[in-house]
Parts: structure tokens; C-alpha cells; sequence
């Protein structure tokens, strides 16, 4: 029986075809690479209203007419920038919430150096925070505010309304470890296993470099491969290319995290797993989840490969509120913030359930902070002998 074969002339009409498209590929590429591009983040217009050591807090400029009385302050992770949630005008949750009328505020933790090796989660957590947290009160005449924390910075926030409930309204979390006790995701299988001991005694802070190749190892097909090789076949179109970018900007603007944070967290939630049990001490106060009686939203991802569903679903069972809710996206840890679905969900999801409880406790008046103004600052509770800077403005007031 012949075998099929195929023409000659068909061969070369191919390959001529192929040779074709590459040209036109690389000649379109080359002018984008070399022409203008629009790479800029975090972009969205705000002010710097309080700064204390190299912490700022950034309040951004309404963009509609405010439908949210009470102001929503969000707490970052300590690893990476908070710049992810306002990547770009048209996929920024930081424009979009701002457009359901909610007076937002954001932590700017900077980056910390040599000096911060030091400063545990009680300086992040019962220092810092805390003090912004006072500032953004009296800042608006109001007893509380509302909370929104963010991975490790979600964490925080369970931390803090634990051992401060007085002061908080409602508490949001995303994507935010709470339970550790899980195996699912490599990370959780490393830390479990990691030095943290050893980490902070020798090398001081945790790099930022060291944790980003952690996190491109936990994928490296995926991370290191695949979209690399999506950026060289999309490279002749310009959008793509500035997403491209936006996107590496941030994920290499990595700040080291003081080792004495990375040590706690570690030691304490990743392997001993303190936090959902109500066992986890800060400044010398048992962080009991009880405490938290304020209303809770719990948001996490389905496909979350650092913080899988395990370590989140949990903390609604957990706290003391009668008024909870848990909402899984189906997407993973950075896709909440950056997918065009979750942009859609994600904002008008949070504007609503804030709405809906707006107005509705009486004030309190006991918790109302003084009328002369933010606390004067003492220095870390943990740490006295560190000392601290705090610049407030008063711009905008």
C-alpha cells in the first residue's frame, strides 16, 4: 500500500507562509519595545495623610459620592506591595471600590531595613496598626471603622479584632491564612519544615528575593516557563505588553520582612497553628477569636495555590459573631485582585455588605478616641528601645 505523501511545493508554500509571519511578528514587536509604553502603577490619585517610621497611609480621593459613612482602612501583607490592588485605571479594586462610595485608606508598610529585624507581629499588629487605626478614627469623629485585610495582612486583621473589637465596625478578610493545619499547597509543606529560628538569627530580615524564588518554585512550569513563553508569542501587541509589565513590576518590587515577623508567623501559625485555636499571644493578651463579635465577610479563592480554601474557611465557625459570611471565588490568589470576573464581583460584593450595616450600632461612646488628637506615640510595646518617627498631615481634613 503507497503511503500518502505530501507535495513538495506544499512544504515550501508553508514554510514561506511561516517566514512571513515571524517578520511581520518581529518588525511589529520592535515598534512596540521601542516605542512609548504606559507601565505606571498604582496610579490612582491619593494623599499621604500619617507616616511613622518607614510605614505611610495612603487616603485616596473620592470618585463618587460617598454611600458608606463609616471610612474602610485596608491592611496589606507584609510580603510584596499593596500596589497589586491598583495595578492599572480600569483593573484596580482600589478604583473600583472607590466608585461604589466607600472613604478608603490603605497601609503603605515600605521596606524595611536592618533596624526593623527586630519588630514581631505585636509591633505590626499593636504598634503600627493600631496607632492608624486611632488616626483614621479621630480623623472622622467615629468610635470604629471598618477593616479589610489582605493575606498575611488579613491575618493581622483577625489579630487586631480580637484584641481590639471596640475599635472595629466590620471586619473583612481576603484570602487571609487563619487555619495552618492543612498539607494542601507546597508552601504549607515547606514552612512546616522551614528554620524560621535559624532565618532571623543569621540573616536578620527574610530577603524579598529569597521569598519570591520560594513562590516561583512552587510552580515553576507555570511561573518561570509558560508565561514567558506567552509574552514572546503576544509581544507584537502593546496591552498586553504593558500588563505584562505591570504585572513583573510588582511581583519583583519585593520588600524583605523583618525576621522577628517571619519567625512568629512561622513558628506560631504555620506549625504550631495558634491562631484558629484562640492560643496565639501577642504583647502578653491571648488573641481569642471569640472577641471578634463584629460582623465578618470572609472571601477567599477556590484555585488559591499559597492560601487554599483550607486555611480560610474556618474562621467564620470560629469568632464570636452571629453575623457571618464566607464567599468562595473560583480563581486563585492574585486573581481575585487582577481577573476582569473578580473585578466585577469583588467591589460591588464588599460596597453591599458594608451598606447593609452602615449605621446600624449605636455609637458608642466610651470607645470614641480623645478629642487632641491621635495617640502620642512611646515606641514599640514589644521592643521600647527601638525608636520611632511619626509625620502626620493634616492635609485634606
Amino acid at each position: 500500500m503507497n503511503q500518502p505523501r505530501i507535495s513538495v511545493d506544499l512544504i515550501l508554500a508553508k514554510m514561506a507562509e511561516d517566514v512571513e509571519k515571524s517578520q511581520k511578528h518581529i518588525l511589529k514587536s520592535k515598534e512596540v519595545l521601542l516605542g512609548p509604553l504606559d507601565t505606571k502603577i498604582a496610579s490612582t490619585p491619593h494623599e499621604i495623610v500619617y507616616e511613622e517610621d518607614r510605614v505611610k497611609l495612603k487616603h485616596y480621593f473620592p470618585l463618587a459620592e460617598t454611600r458608606v459613612k463609616t471610612p474602610l482602612l485596608v491592611v496589606y501583607a507584609l510580603i510584596n506591595r499593596e500596589t497589586v490592588l491598583d495595578l492599572q485605571p480600569g483593573k484596580s479594586v482600589v478604583e473600583n471600590v472607590l466608585k461604589e462610595g466607600i472613604d478608603l485608606y490603605m497601609i503603605d508598610w515600605g521596606y524595611p531595613t536592618r533596624k526593623d529585624r527586630y519588630q514581631g507581629i505585636d509591633d505590626h499588629v499593636n504598634g503600627y496598626l493600631d496607632n492608624i487605626v486611632d488616626f483614621v478614627r479621630h480623623r472622622h469623629e467615629a468610635p470604629k471603622i471598618n477593616l479589610m485585610g489582605i493575606c498575611m495582612g488579613g491575618s493581622f486583621c483577625i489579630m487586631y479584632s480580637a484584641l481590639h473589637p471596640e475599635k472595629v465596625k466590620n471586619l473583612i478578610t481576603t484570602v487571609s491564612p487563619s487555619n495552618f493545619d492543612t498539607d494542601k499547597g507546597l508552601l504549607n509543606i515547606w514552612a512546616k519544615v522551614i528554620d524560621a529560628d535559624l532565618i532571623a538569627d543569621t540573616r536578620g530580615n527574610m530577603p524579598g528575593d529569597m521569598l519570591n524564588m520560594c513562590f516561583l518554585l512552587l510552580n515553576p512550569a507555570r511561573l518561570m516557563l509558560d508565561k514567558y513563553v506567552g509574552y514572546f508569542e503576544n509581544v507584537d501587541d502593546r496591552v498586553f505588553v504593558e500588563n505584562f509589565i505591570r504585572m513583573e513590576k510588582w511581583i519583583f518590587d519585593s520588600p524583605d520582612v523583618p525576621g522577628e515577623v517571619m519567625r512568629q508567623f512561622i513558628n506560631d501559625c504555620y506549625k504550631k497553628n495558634l491562631l484558629i485555636q484562640s492560643k496565639m499571644e501577642l504583647g502578653g493578651k491571648r488573641v481569642d477569636l471569640r472577641n471578634i463579635t463584629m460582623p465578618v465577610l470572609n472571601i477567599y479563592g477556590r484555585f488559591d495555590h499559597l492560601v487554599p480554601p483550607e486555611m480560610c474557611e474556618l474562621l467564620t465557625s470560629r469568632v464570636g459573631s452571629k453575623d457571618t459570611e464566607d464567599m468562595c471565588l473560583d480563581t486563585g490568589h492574585i486573581g481575585i485582585y487582577v481577573s476582569a470576573k473578580c473585578q466585577k464581583e469583588l467591589a460591588p460584593k464588599i460596597a453591599r455588605w458594608l451598606q447593609e450595616r452602615d449605621g446600624v450600632e449605636q455609637e458608642d461612646v466610651a470607645a470614641r478616641p480623645a478629642k487632641a488628637g491621635p495617640k502620642k506615640e512611646t515606641g514599640p510595646k514589644s521592643r521600647p528601645s527601638l525608636k520611632r518617627t511619626q509625620k502626620v498631615s493634616t492635609a485634606g481634613r
